[in-house]
Formats: structure tokens, sequence, C-alpha cells
């Protein structure tokens, strides 16, 4: 900063666009002292003098640090697999494991694979249809049991209430509630004349991880 430069006036112009008044010299040079004396650790007469007599100085600046623990606060904490089973969210009561009531949802179901499949006409192609329902939620939907390695599950019919990894959840017509095992069964899903197979073993995943899997188009496939 040349000290020449700290004495020089503002001309009168340039303080009328800016809305400033010059400054004495005394002032300036007491102001630009006392600047100096806060911005360094304990200087010498020597030191303002130095410091004065340069073209230019340059303010140091600096950034101050995110609090990473406040960002971290706002984080919403969601309970964990085995809070969810000590509170028993998923658990259906038993006043509510009726058939009836879950009809509703049925039929909101075969409205949206109507939708998902482009009105799911007597003309749609079936392997359109089928790569389809293979990334669809099957919640509401009617399926029935039509093979398994366990002979007391064939024939199971009822609405999918609640899909697991491992297992389906259904209601069945009767007020029952049962738990069918994905693997090792094969489930038939019907709907405006179209009927699907799903082969559990190949559909051990939640529904969101289905809707993200490309499937594998395969000539047969064992329980």
């Amino acid at each position: 900063m040349d000290e020449a430069l700290i004495r020089a006036k503002i001309p009168q112009d340039l303080e009328k666009v800016l809305g400033v008044e010059s400054q004495g010299r005394y002032k300036a040079e007491a102001f630009t002292q006392s600047f100096l004396r806060k911005s360094m650790q304990n200087p010498t007469p020597q030191d303002l003098q130095r410091m004065l007599s340069r073209k230019a100085v340059i303010l140091g600046y600096k950034r101050h640090k995110k609090d990473k623990s406040k960002k971290n606060n706002k984080k919403a904490k969601g309970l964990n697999a085995r809070q969810k089973r000590t509170m028993k969210i998923f658990q259906i009561k038993p006043e509510h494991q009726r058939y009836e009531l879950f009809l509703p949802l049925h039929q909101l179901w075969r409205q949206y694979i109507i939708d998902l499949c482009s009105g799911l006409k007597p003309e749609s192609n079936p392997q359109f249809v089928q790569q389809k329902l293979l990334k669809a939620d099957f919640h509401g939907a009617i399926i029935t049991v039509v093979r398994s390695k366990c002979p007391s599950y064939v024939g199971t019919t009822g609405i999918l209430v609640q899909e697991f990894k491992h297992v389906f959840k259904i209601i069945t017509r009767e007020d029952r509630l049962k738990v069918i095992p994905k693997r090792n069964s094969v489930f038939a899903v019907e709907i405006n004349g179209f009927i699907s197979h799903i082969y559990g073993s190949k559909f051990e995943q939640r529904a969101s991880e289905r809707s993200a899997k490309k499937f594998k188009v395969r000539g047969t496939i064992d329980l």
C-alpha cells in the first residue's frame, strides 16, 4: 500500500458518486496503522513502516469450516429391522385379516396393471405383458400356488397383502393369513384373461429391488 496513496484525496466528482467523504492525512494514517496492528501479531514501528511503503497489502481470508454435526442432526433417523420387529409394524392384526377388507386394494391393483400394460387388450403381445409384470408391484393381486415342493401349499389362493424378500403373505377367502415361501413355489396371476406364472425362486427380491433388476429370458426354469 503506497503511503502517497493513503494521503491522496478522492476527487470531488467520485465523492458524489461513491457517497463518501475524503479523510484528512492524519485520520487516514491513523486508520491504516490501527488496521495493520490488528491484522499483524505484535508489530513494531518498523514493521508498520515497511508495510506502508509497499505497493499493495494482501489481506488474508479464512474460510469458515462447515459444522458437519448440524448437517447430520438434520437427517431423520429411521427404525432398524430389529426395532420394527419389536414394534410389530409389519404384523396384521387378527381383526384386520378379512378378505373383503382387501378387495378394494385388488381393484386398484387391477387398474394399475391395465394402465401399466397399455390397456391389456386381447391383441397385446404376451412377451410385452410378461416383461411389465416382472417389475410390477403385486400388492393387491390375487395369486394362486400352482406348483410347490410342499404339497400343502398347492391350490392356496388369496390377495397378496405383504411381500417380503423370501415370502408372500396372502389373505384367503376363508379370512386366513397364509405365509407362502417364494422358493420352490410357482404362483399364477390372472387378469383380463392373461395368466402369468411367477417362479418364486427367481423372484426373491423386495418389490423395490425387483423394479430396477434386469431379467434374463430363459427357456426353462426349475423349482
